[in-house]
């Protein structure tokens, strides 16, 4: 259970540096737009910090964590919302910099974001199907 909060922990820090990057570098930049950087920072606190609390929660009152694929849904679910934040602020920071993004590089940052928001809902799929074991 302390590893649940200490991810959740790692979740809001790693949603503070976003938010301060997007603040700053737009800052610097110039940029007034719109950007997907802000939505960095709203993926870690919401899908980072805050499932991770509510999982912490849950295994207090029932056995999830002894789940048998309770572990496998962790590794799928932190890598899938690596790589959906990464691409988050990867294209925000073209954007910032008012990059051109050739249609494969663009394509490229797309399909990872997309296979990884596959990733985070069949992970979602698959922890409600191991909340269905749980006592």
């Amino acid at each position: 259970m302390k590893k649940l909060w200490n991810t959740a922990f790692g979740y809001f820090l790693a949603a503070m540096a976003a938010g301060v990057f997007y603040r700053e570098f737009t800052k610097f930049n110039g940029f007034t737009g719109r950007t997907t950087l802000a939505f960095a920072h709203v993926h870690l606190m919401v899908l980072g910090t805050v499932v991770f609390l509510i999982l912490g929660l849950a295994a207090k009152v029932t056995n999830l964590t002894e789940q048998k694929g309770f572990h496998i849904f962790c590794i799928v679910y932190n890598i899938a919302l690596f790589f959906m934040v990464t691409m988050m602020i990867v294209r925000g920071i073209y954007q910032t910099l008012g990059t051109e993004l050739s249609r494969g590089m663009d394509a490229s940052i797309s399909g990872i974001a997309g296979l990884s928001h596959i990733a985070i809902a069949g992970a979602l799929i698959y922890l409600f199907m191991i909340f269905r074991k749980t006592e």
